[in-house]
């Protein structure tokens, strides 16, 4: 059976059960982020927010906070053995208003190794080890940066086998990125494209399902994107056409706002307590939960 890779080492695929696929404990953006509310470095309030999920009944977290996003594998660890939750951490880079300037100065290969080092050696001279690799791009282009970065992140997954999760600004940009990483030799079969229901269109999702990736909705209960009605129907557009094993659901919740243990909502208890119930209700069944909440985020990330 294939391993995937946690912060406290590698555990079986079937090990990794109830997952939320996308969601941030630890994570301090560079100061060109002014708006600060996307500042999670109060390690006691991540670490309550965390049990909360423990306490619903989850089981592991896929966290993406990136080499430019303020990255702790440290702070991971810790969470994981204070909690009990599978904790998979994240190599690579957001998008280029984040990156620092060594990014630029760097080579392909240079940050192919990189990224190589994070997945099989450790994280910041360390020896936790990255679960997967991120990329991102930018609301509807992609900077030059972003495609130099997205090589290098196809580069390393043909070493590693390691999946590769996609940030798309708004929804956008999801097929030109996945043309970079197809050019490169990436298997996109092992790549999940992140906040596609920030761009609610049902044709573009299954565009990007018909190349055999992960289509992921990532905003449940976030009414300022989109609300819970449009998630379900788009939910059900991939499900009428045969893409079960090709979705995953998290909520993103990287903001001070958006957790119950910093004062804000909806929190992680949300997905597990009223956007599944709310999917049961409108006819989905529960062995499509346990498919889209376990088996494809384990067969998305299994490796090795």
């Amino acid at each position: 059976m294939k391993k995937i890779r946690t912060v406290l080492g590698d555990i079986p695929q079937d090990k990794l059960g109830f997952t939320y696929s996308h969601e941030h404990l630890w994570c301090c953006p560079p100061p060109q982020q002014k708006d600060r509310d996307f500042e999670l470095t109060d390690y006691e309030k991540s670490l309550k927010e965390l049990l909360n999920f423990k306490e619903v009944g989850g089981d592991s977290l896929i966290e993406g906070s990136t080499i430019d996003y303020g990255r702790d594998g440290q702070k991971l660890e810790k969470m994981a053995k204070d909690s009990g939750i599978n904790i998979v951490a994240t190599t690579g880079f957001n998008k280029h208003v984040y990156y620092p300037d060594w990014v630029e100065q760097k080579s392909i290969d240079e940050i192919t190794e990189m990224l190589i080092k994070d997945l099989t050696i450790g994280m910041d001279n360390t020896t936790i080890k990255a679960g997967y690799i991120k990329v991102g791009s930018w609301l509807q282009l992609i900077h030059p940066l972003e495609e130099k970065t997205t090589i290098a992140a196809a580069h390393a997954q043909k070493v590693t086998g390691a999946a590769i999760w996609m940030h798309t600004e708004s929804g956008t940009m999801g097929n030109e990125m996945l043309d970079i990483l197809e050019r490169e030799g990436a298997d996109l079969t092992k790549v999940a494209v992140g906040h596609s229901d920030r761009n609610p269109d049902p044709y573009y999702h299954l565009q990007l399902a018909k190349r055999g990736v992960y289509v992921q909705f990532d905003g449940c209960g976030k009414i300022k994107y989109t609300t819970d009605f449009v998630r379900v129907k788009l939910i059900k557009n991939l499900l009428a056409h045969g893409y079960e094993k090709q979705i995953l659901i998290s909520g993103d919740m990287g903001r001070q706002s958006y957790l119950e243990a910093y004062g804000g909502g909806p929190g992680f208890k949300y997905i597990k307590t009223k956007f599944i119930p709310r999917l049961i209700d409108e006819g989905i069944n529960k062995n499509t939960i346990q498919t889209i909440f376990v088996e494809n985020p384990a067969r998305w990330l299994a490796q090795f």
